[in-house]
């Protein structure tokens, strides 16, 4: 028999609610199953945040409609922001919005560009209550064939390995942008777990309930599995201080895609990065050379 080898990656700390942390270890002590249960429940359930100032623009002025998507048989929110025939596409992350990227999005009006962008299931003002992986990536492709072709992806967090699985699946764009994205599913499910203080044979358990709700391994859209099929070029950006996704997770990505451009910045976290004016200059740049 092989000893499984025990993860010593490192774990960010997120403040989870005490009444969590308490649930999940009174569970865990009572029965690992229930635990897992628990925990798959909390990790296919985003929050809604309310809209910031900085969003409102965009919110005001895009055109939105709600549409299903067929292969997951849900609705999403779609903005239509802009009028010129180049399009980007933006993909926000987990508990994100379509307006998440609004001072990216701002920027490429300025430079000629015009944006799509939608909620995810159970996101922003899409109804649901959960949500999984597929249901970004498929919305990513049936956007392609509804409002394509678009010139290029820019995917932040969850959205960026959205965009990975995306392209791999067929999406067809010239150029990629991925913000803090992390590059495995598995380690991302023991993080979550982790940090609600369960053990790490409640997050296997965790993750084999949900491959089977799934229909297959969940890895299959981690960033790093993704990207050794993506060859258009790609820029990856990570922040050293991001306590969501660790930077090991863009080295890791980077070094499986076949042509990239990796660019670290300091102290802007996890969000922040999305509206620091030099990043925002390293897109631009990056999609008009």
């Amino acid at each position: 028999m092989t000893k499984e080898k025990k993860d010593n990656t490192p774990v960010q700390r997120l403040l989870v609610p005490s009444y969590i942390l308490y649930t999940g270890k009174f569970l865990t002590a009572v029965s690992p199953f229930l635990a897992s249960r628990f925990a798959a429940k909390l990790f296919l359930t985003p929050f809604k945040y309310k809209l910031p100032k900085r969003e409102m623009e965009m919110d005001k002025k895009s055109t939105q409609e709600t549409l299903k998507v067929p292969s997951i048989d849900h609705e999403i929110v779609v903005y239509q922001y802009g009028d010129s025939p180049k399009k980007i596409l933006l993909v926000h992350g987990w508990s994100g919005r379509g307006t998440q990227l609004a001072v990216i999005a701002k920027e490429l009006l300025k430079n000629g560009y015009s944006v799509v962008s939608f909620d995810a299931p159970a996101h922003g003002k899409a109804p649901g209550k959960t949500s999984m992986m597929p249901y970004f990536s498929e919305s990513v492709l049936f956007l392609e064939q509804k409002y394509g072709p678009f010139e290029a992806a820019i995917g932040h967090s969850l959205g960026g390995m959205a965009s990975l699985k995306a392209v791999k699946d067929g999406l067809d764009i010239e150029k990629l942008v991925i913000i803090g994205t992390a590059n495995s599913i598995t380690h991302t499910t023991k993080e979550f777990a982790r940090n609600m203080k369960l053990n790490d044979e409640v997050a296997k358990r965790m993750k084999k309930y949900l491959d089977e709700k799934l229909g297959e391994d969940m890895d299959n859209y981690s960033g790093a599995v993704s990207a050794e099929a993506v060859k258009i070029p790609t820029l990856v950006i990570h922040d050293k201080n991001d306590v969501d996704v660790t930077i090991e997770a863009a080295y890791d990505i980077d070094a499986r895609l076949e042509n990239s451009e990796l660019l670290i910045t300091e102290k802007l976290g996890h969000r922040k990065i999305l509206g620091d004016q030099k990043v925002i200059s390293e897109i631009i740049q990056f999609l008009t050379v």
